[in-house]
């Protein structure tokens, strides 16, 4: 999710000039509004006053937020508002640009994610819940009028023993995200070339965090199993659901006649880029709403878009192997080389890391190669002190990476001209001389460049 943060806005404004997040817009009535798709039974704007539709909508959402919160148990006040919000919003899907994502994850299981998606399929628009959907239903299932898609355990589908069998589906859902983003297929004895519409609001929910892709374009739930203290009315059908779909009916019957006037609003957003995109449908329902909605949904917004990029810094795979190596590095007294088997060894010896349950059989060396391979940095043949020659990874390759994905683990260096130069390294008997150690900066691009070091 963009991590780009702009002041809190404390209420809605349809203000053309606000200016954010505007560029690879689709034609329509504003930088922000696509245009109505036929067939979504818009109907006529009815805008409403500060005394009727205003005030109807705030104590219809405040209902439903109250609804939810009796069944489960959020993260936090700013998830509950923002899963509010999401709901309302997937009626009003067919005026939006974005189908912003609700990704539901948890480090266990236990945590009350498949709950979360019983109240939502009893008050989003036209659900369809799924626990396994195949690349093919997914395209044929959405059209001008999209179901609101509710995937549940999703860890099966995109988990590590996955083994990347399902990047179409990925790429479908990541293409859904955004209207006018279709998966072209041949149909017919004639072989013709035909668009099949990818866009919908889409609820997803697994142990452990989804793709990346996915991640980014969502409003993250992290569900963590309740405290002794947090208890929670029993989700029982025949009361529940007629409940629940009260409430979805009287969401229908306010956002229909608005949907017009929905997709003209440009409202002002407190963050930037694909965060905007992802929480501006849940800030216009809350604008539509009025009464503290609108100052709601921007707190809520900018605090989980600040929770998720910190999240990113500290969990994103490729980041967390770069700080795990660093780390064995350091606990080797920082030595100009590790064999590439001993620096596997290490990690996989961390009982904390992912590395040990990384694809089917444990994190080996070709993984590894593969995870450092878009920093630029690679094993080579290496001769270590005693005439030993090993696949190995060289430290000073790590420099930069670290520098730019680690800034807090770059420690600055004080330049000394009277350090001594080490050594060069003996090549290996007809390989390349090895690449010069500390001759990358450890710093910013621009900053001080790390000394010679001695042995």
């Amino acid at each position: 999710m963009g991590t780009g943060l702009q002041a809190p806005v404390s209420s809605g404004q349809q203000s053309p000039g606000s200016g954010h997040h505007n560029a690879g817009r689709a034609p329509g009535t504003g930088p922000h509004s696509p245009r109505e798709p036929e067939g979504c039974g818009g109907g006529t704007a009815t805008t409403g006053g500060p005394t009727d539709r205003g005030v109807e909508g705030a104590e219809l959402l405040s209902e439903l937020r109250a609804a939810i919160g009796k069944y489960v148990v959020l993260p936090s006040e700013e998830a509950l508002t923002a899963v509010t919000l999401w709901v309302a919003a997937t009626h009003i899907q067919t005026v939006l640009q974005h189908a912003p994502r609700l990704a539901i994850t948890s480090p266990t299981k236990g945590c009350g994610k498949s709950r979360v998606l019983d109240v939502l399929h009893e008050t989003v628009y036209k659900p369809m819940m799924t626990v396994n959907m195949s690349t093919a239903v997914l395209f044929r299932s959405i059209g001008q009028d999209p179901h609101t898609l509710l995937v549940d355990e999703a860890d099966t589908i995109f988990g590590p023993n996955a083994r990347g069998e399902n990047e179409e589906l990925r790429g479908l859902l990541n293409a859904g995200h955004q209207r006018n983003r279709p998966a072209w297929r041949i149909v017919g004895p004639e072989h013709k070339p035909t668009p099949f519409p990818t866009f919908a609001m889409a609820a997803i929910a697994g142990i452990g965090d989804l793709p990346d892709t996915i991640m980014d374009r969502a409003v993250v739930l992290r569900m963590q199993k309740r405290k002794p203290g947090e208890k929670v009315a029993p989700f029982r059908s025949r009361y529940a659901v007629p409940e629940l779909n009260a409430l979805r009916d009287r969401l229908a019957a306010w956002l229909g006649p608005l949907r017009s006037k929905a997709a003209t609003m440009v409202p002002s957003m407190p963050v930037e880029d694909r965060a905007a995109d992802t929480w501006e449908p849940l800030v216009i329902i809350a604008d539509l709403a009025g009464g503290h909605w609108p100052a709601s949904a921007r707190t809520a917004c900018v605090t989980m878009t600040r929770h998720e990029a910190v999240q990113d810094v500290q969990t994103s795979l490729k980041t967390r192997l770069l700080r795990d190596i660093h780390r064995i590095f350091a606990q080797a007294d920082n030595p100009e080389a590790l064999a590439t088997h001993d620096l596997v060894a290490a990690l996989l010896q961390d009982a904390d890391g992912p590395w040990a349950e990384y694809g089917t059989k444990g994190l080996n060396a070709y993984h590894l190669g593969n995870l450092l391979r878009d920093f630029g940095i690679g094993s080579a043949n290496y001769r270590f002190e005693g005439g030993k020659q090993a696949k190995a990874y060289q430290r000073n390759r790590f420099l930069d990476a670290w520098a730019r994905h680690c800034p807090d683990l770059a420690q600055p260096y004080i330049a000394s001209e009277r350090a001594p130069q080490a050594p060069p390294v003996r090549p290996a008997h007809g390989l390349p001389p090895a690449a010069p150690t500390a001759s990358l900066p450890v710093g910013p691009p621009d900053g001080p460049a790390e000394p010679k070091r001695t042995r």
